[in-house]
């Protein structure tokens, strides 16, 4: 599904008319004098539409300028500065988006984001662990504990049922039916990572999405390029994605932007210059795989 159809970036005659002026009261021009040199105006998307440069090619830039134009929604605000902020206004429009009301959200969801979605749950499962900890210690205490040491209150009634149950299970079903969670998070961070991916990602949306491959191995690279790849064919999703990730730039029917040419050009993903790096080095090395 095509929501986002059109983005024009600024020219150098629009860029030089917001810089007028201010050239000595500004250490930086960000985000101007990234796109003119490249000739890069007009973007024309599909359902999956890829911005892939090395570091310094803009890539991330630009994914900044169509979601703070579109108002994405977004788990960290940025502070852009004011260079940015005006060059939103000539933003505003010059973009074209259609099946409007179809489109439920436009979510930016950047490489950070997945970290402080990891950073949190380690957070959380350290809590658990140490919970975890101490139900251990107190199984063994329970269960090796003679019944003869309690007194009969009420409350120490308790403890000995404690007791009678520990004796029943074993420590891991104790600590279990204990914490009465099932969430202790056991899968590596790439696994989680995906599973961010998998529950952020829902059906009638544009992502936005800056370099998705961070955090992930390339098995689950590989299941998250069909997650997207089923996302935009069935539950009707748009991506607009930053990356330089091999198995992301072989997306099927992706459009491919190489900020590293000048002018940038469409691209297939084995004619990107990064690819072919990759597929030198494992040539070079063909013979240690037989």
């Amino acid at each position: 599904m095509v929501y986002l159809k059109k983005f024009k970036l600024l020219n150098e005659d629009r860029e030089c008319s917001i810089i007028e002026g201010k050239k000595n009261i500004h250490n930086s021009l960000y985000p101007l004098k990234i796109f003119p040199t490249k000739k890069f105006e007009d973007i024309d998307f599909e359902p999956i539409t890829i911005f892939c440069g090395g570091n310094g090619s803009g890539k991330t830039t630009v994914l900044n300028i169509i979601s703070e134009t579109l108002q994405a929604i977004k788990r960290n605000t940025n502070k852009n500065g004011e260079l940015f902020n005006e060059y939103l206004k000539y933003c505003k429009n010059n973009y074209e988006l259609i099946n409007q009301m179809d489109c439920n959200e436009i979510k930016y969801i950047s490489s950070d984001d997945v970290f402080d979605y990891l950073l949190d749950l380690r957070a959380i499962n350290s809590n658990i662990n140490r919970r975890k900890a101490y139900l251990i210690e107190e199984y063994y205490k329970k269960r090796y504990t003679p019944a003869s040491e309690h007194n009969s209150t009420f409350n120490d009634y308790n403890e000995l049922k404690k007791k009678v149950e520990a004796n029943k299970m074993t420590v891991s079903k104790y600590v279990r039916t204990e914490l009465k969670t099932n969430n202790i998070i056991q899968e590596s961070n790439g696994e989680t990572a995906l599973e961010f991916w998998q529950n952020e990602i829902k059906e009638n949306a544009i992502y936005i999405i800056d370099e998705p491959e961070n955090s992930l191995s390339a098995e689950n690279q590989l299941k998250l390029k069909t997650y997207i790849e089923e996302s935009a064919r069935f539950y009707n999703c748009q991506f607009i994605i930053a990356t330089h990730s091999p198995f992301l730039l072989a997306l099927k029917d992706a459009k491919i932007y190489d900020l590293d040419s000048n002018p940038v050009k469409v691209k297939k993903w084995n004619e990107l210059e990064n690819v072919k790096v990759y597929n030198n080095f494992f040539k070079e090395h063909s013979k240690e795989f037989e």
